[in-house]
């Protein structure tokens, strides 16, 4: 069981004025560990679930390509982006500006968006569930096409483009990473079967049963189920010791899950994260 590094909570000792430092050696401490893969939310106000909405949030890929600069070896993306909240040209330059500026180390993780809260907060249009996720498949679309080397125009229901060009390209080719986060049955896991390298889905008593949906989903489609990536995320807090993590881990491992993101929530001390993913690290290679 791999273990990456999910960024969630930005509320750390020293506030706002020592954040960019605190994030940079957190990143550099975390890749000294061994952590080869580092996520960050796409929010603009932090999630209920972690912390009030008021606390400290970084915009993702700003976030990201600052990670990229602190960094030397590990893969980034966003866990995951929201569809409404780019349009998908800009969405698929990003990336690849991200991948380039990175040496090849960027990915893609992007899912149909859920928070109605902050977009209604912050203005972003929140379209109907299911025109949400006509746009989540158009936008893989339009970024696998920029991704190649076509430059042909793109016209689907909700986007249209003219001239597909990207320049430069992704050093990762055929394309950067992709994943699609979310555990929908019908929709979600079926745009994992037909695009995604990777599935993020919650580490919840259903976790067994999406796998099994997502396996079915592939062999509907003609994929090797063995080819998709199963990654979920585990939540820790200051209560949490470096043997919960390898319980919980190994609990995800045996379901037929190869990558856990470690997300801390109330751990205003970053030191205190790294060391316990470096001691659980051992137990879960």
């Amino acid at each position: 069981m791999e273990l990456g590094l999910h960024i969630a909570d930005f509320t750390w000792s020293g506030g706002a004025p020592v954040l960019g430092r605190t994030l940079a050696s957190h990143a550099r401490n975390a890749e000294a560990a061994g952590i080869t893969r580092i996520t960050v939310m796409d929010h603009f106000w932090q999630l209920r679930g972690i912390g009030p909405v008021e606390h400290e949030m970084l915009e993702a890929y700003a976030a990201l390509s600052f990670l990229a600069a602190h960094t030397e070896r590990v893969q980034l993306h966003a866990l995951v982006t929201g569809v409404i909240y780019r349009e998908p040209a800009l969405l698929a330059k990003q990336v690849t500006t991200l991948d380039v500026l990175s040496e090849g180390r960027a990915g893609l993780g992007i899912g149909a968006a859920w928070n109605v809260e902050e977009s209604e907060g912050l203005g972003f249009r929140f379209p109907p569930v299911a025109e949400r996720f006509e746009r989540l498949e158009e936008t893989i679309q339009i970024c696998l096409q920029m991704w190649s080397d076509s430059e042909a125009p793109f016209d689907g229901k909700h986007y249209h483009l003219g001239r597909t060009l990207n320049s430069p390209q992704s050093l990762q080719r055929p394309r950067p990473y992709l994943m699609i986060g979310g555990g929908g049955e019908k929709k979600t896991l079926r745009l994992v079967a037909t695009y995604a390298d990777a599935c993020n889905i919650s580490a919840s008593p259903e976790a067994g049963h999406k796998l099994d949906v997502l396996r079915q989903h592939c062999e509907d489609v003609g994929r090797d189920y063995e080819q998709v990536e199963k990654t979920t995320m585990i939540i820790i807090d200051p209560a949490t010791t470096s043997d919960d993590i390898v319980r919980t881990a190994s609990g995800l491992r045996d379901l037929g899950f190869t990558a856990a993101y470690i997300a801390a929530k109330g751990i205003t001390e970053p030191a205190r994260v790294i060391d316990l993913l470096a001691a659980a690290l051992p137990e879960l290679g």
